[in-house]
C-alpha cells in the first residue's frame, strides 16, 4: 500500500486530518448516475453526461465554505490523572467554535482499547460559542496510559462534506487499583467490619498504650477507673488503652503465575492489590511502619518500611503497576531476600495461592528459621469451583469421579495446612469478596493480642 493509500484509509479510519464525502453525496452521486444511465437510452451525448457531473461536484465544493475552518476550532480534554480498575470515570472535552457557523459534529477520543469507548459522540455546536462534550468510560486493566489525541469530524451546512480535525491533547493516566474497601475502611473501621459480621476485638486487659479517659460504661473493667478524675468530675471515668504504635507489618505480593486466575472481578493479583492496600491504610492509620514486597520468580517491587498515611500513596505508586509473570514463584529467593532487608521482628502477610504454596517443601524450612523472629500469615482465595465440585451430587459416574477427585484435593490441602500450621505458620482462606475484611481482621486480632 502507497503513502498516498495509507493516508486516504487512516483518513476514512479516523484518524487522520482531511476533507471526506458524506453519504449525502454518495447517495445525490449515485441517483444522478442512474438517472443519466437511464437517459443514454435515448442516446444523450456523453461530454452532457461529464458536463452535469463537473456541474454537481463544484456546486457542492461551494458548500465547504460554510462550514468553519480548522483554525476556528480549539479543544481541551478534562481527565483524571488517577482512574481506579473498573471504576467509571466522566471525560470532558471543551470545543471552542469562534467561526459564524454552526455544524454537526462526531467525536472519537484517543482511549486505550482496554478502556470503555463509548464513540463516535454526536451532536451540534451553534456559532460562536464554547460547549463542552462529556462522557464516561471504564479503565479495565491497571497500568499507565497516554492518550494523544482527538479525532473530530464535522460536517458543512449542506451536510456534503465533512471535515476531520486531529487535535493533539497529550495526557498521561495511571489505572491503580480498585480502593473503594481501603476507603470504607478510613471512613469507619468499625462500622466496615462490623457490615460483614466482624468487630473489632477489645485487646487484653491492661495491655498496651494509654489512649484517653472516657466516661465508664457498662462492662468495662472496673481496675481501669480512673479515682482522681472520677472525684474531680464527680463522674465515673476509666482510663481506655490501645495496642502499641510502631510494629512493623511486611506485606508479601506473589505475582506468579497462579495469580492471574480469573476471578468474578478480575484475577486473584487484583483481589490481592486491593487486600494489601487496605491493609496498608489499616495499619498506617494505626501508627505502624508497613513495607512491601512483590515477587515472582525475582523480586519485582521492594518499599521500605515507613509510617504515617502519606506512606500509603508511596506503596500505591510502586505497586499499582504489577502484572501477573508467566513464570512460577521463587518463595526461597523471596525469603532470603526478606531476611537481608528486614532484620526487625515483624508480622509478614503473604497473600498468595495456598494450593501452590503448600507443594513447596523447601519454603518450608526457610519459613521455619523466619518464624523464629516473625510473625507469618498467609492469605489466598478460596478454589470456588473445587468447593462446587465437593457439593455436586454424584448421579453419574463422571460426577462421582469429580466429587471424590475434588474431596481428595481438599483433604490433601487440610492435611498439608495442619503441617505447616503446627510450625507456627498460619494459613487462611477467604472468599473473594472478604479477602480484604479478612486480612484486615487478622492483623488487628495480632495487634491487639500483642503478638509482636
Amino acid at each position: 500500500m502507497t503513502k498516498l493509500l495509507k493516508s486516504w484509509w487512516a483518513r476514512f479510519l479516523f484518524q487522520d486530518k482531511g476533507v471526506l464525502p458524506t453519504k449525502q453525496l454518495l447517495l445525490v452521486y449515485l441517483f444522478l448516475s442512474i438517472v443519466l444511465g437511464i437517459s443514454t437510452v435515448w442516446e444523450i451525448s456523453w461530454g452532457l453526461v461529464f458536463s452535469t457531473n463537473l456541474i454537481l461536484f463544484l456546486v457542492s465544493l461551494l458548500d465547504l465554505f460554510f462550514s468553519p475552518s480548522k483554525k476556528q476550532l480549539s479543544f481541551q480534554r478534562t481527565i483524571s490523572a488517577e482512574l481506579e480498575r473498573g471504576i467509571t470515570y466522566p471525560v470532558t472535552i471543551e470545543v471552542q467554535n469562534t467561526s459564524t457557523y454552526s455544524f454537526s459534529y462526531r467525536l472519537v477520543d484517543d482511549l486505550p482499547q482496554s478502556f470503555g469507548r463509548p464513540f463516535p459522540i454526536v451532536g451540534s455546536i451553534p456559532k460562536e460559542t464554547a460547549m463542552r462534550i462529556s462522557y464516561e468510560t471504564t479503565p479495565l486493566v491497571r497500568g499507565k496510559y497516554e492518550i494523544n489525541k482527538v479525532y473530530f469530524r464535522y460536517r458543512s451546512l449542506l451536510g456534503l462534506w465533512e471535515k476531520q480535525v486531529t487535535a493533539e491533547l497529550k495526557a498521561e493516566v495511571k489505572v491503580i487499583p480498585d480502593l473503594t474497601e481501603t476507603k470504607q475502611y478510613l471512613e469507619n473501621a468499625q462500622k466496615y467490619l462490623m457490615y460483614e459480621g466482624l468487630k473489632i476485638r477489645r485487646q487484653q486487659n491492661g495491655v498496651g498504650e494509654f489512649s484517653k479517659i472516657r466516661n465508664y460504661v457498662v462492662g468495662d473493667d472496673p481496675r481501669k477507673i480512673n479515682w482522681r478524675q472520677t472525684a474531680k468530675l464527680r463522674e465515673v471515668m476509666t482510663n481506655e488503652y490501645e495496642p502499641e504504635h510502631g510494629k512493623y507489618i511486611t506485606i508479601l505480593i506473589d505475582c506468579g503465575r497462579m495469580m492471574g486466575s480469573e476471578m468474578a472481578t478480575g484475577n486473584r493479583l487484583e483481589k490481592a492489590l486491593e487486600a494489601a492496600l487496605t491493609v496498608t491504610a489499616a495499619a498506617l492509620q494505626k501508627g505502624d511502619y508497613v513495607s512491601v514486597l512483590a515477587f515472582s520468580k525475582d523480586i519485582k517491587v521492594f518499599v521500605p518500611p515507613a509510617k504515617g498515611m502519606a506512606h500509603l500513596q508511596t506503596i500505591l505508586q510502586a505497586i499499582y503497576s504489577l502484572n501477573v509473570d508467566a513464570a512460577e514463584s521463587n518463595y526461597a529467593a523471596v525469603l532470603q531476600y526478606l531476611e537481608m532487608v528486614q532484620k526487625k521482628r515483624s508480622l509478614l502477610l503473604l497473600f498468595s495461592d495456598v494450593r501452590t504454596f503448600l507443594h513447596e517443601e523447601s519454603a518450608l524450612i526457610l519459613f521455619k528459621r523466619l518464624r523464629q523472629r516473625h510473625l507469618f500469615v498467609m492469605i489466598g482465595i478460596e478454589d470456588q469451583t473445587l468447593l462446587k465440585r465437593v457439593r455436586e451430587e454424584p448421579n453419574t459416574v463422571q460426577a462421582a469421579m469429580r466429587k471424590s477427585i475434588a474431596q481428595q484435593q481438599i483433604l490433601f490441602k487440610k492435611r498439608e495446612k495442619n503441617k505447616w500450621e503446627k510450625q507456627g505458620l498460619v494459613m487462611i482462606e477467604a472468599r473473594e469478596e472478604k479477602l480484604a475484611i479478612t486480612a484486615v481482621s487478622h492483623y488487628i486480632e495480632m495487634i491487639n493480642q500483642n503478638l509482636l
